[in-house]
């Protein structure tokens, strides 16, 4: 995983400086956001899975990890949340 793809995977697990422990698994976007092709980057490389909803705004797909790519935006002392990632 590039960097920011690394940055993205820990916002989309809600990890960031005082919360080292996951408290959730998505990122929305959709063609046109600035984010959408390192997320369509994370699927190919199965770091990543996507799913329409119709809750979603049209185009737009929610994107949530595999296990392989959480545990790759984990830093030290980061746990996932033992709930979520059985």
């Amino acid at each position: 995983m590039t960097p920011r793809q690394i940055e993205l995977a820990r916002h989309a697990l809600g990890l960031r400086p005082g919360t080292l422990v996951s408290y959730r698994n998505n990122f929305c976007a959709g063609p046109g956001h600035d984010d959408f092709e390192e997320w369509e980057a994370m699927v190919a490389a199965g770091f990543a899975r996507k799913r329409s909803s119709a809750f979603l705004p049209p185009g737009d797909v929610l994107f949530h990890l595999t296990r392989a790519g959480a545990e790759r935006a984990l830093l030290p002392g980061d746990v996932l949340d033992p709930e979520d990632w059985k």
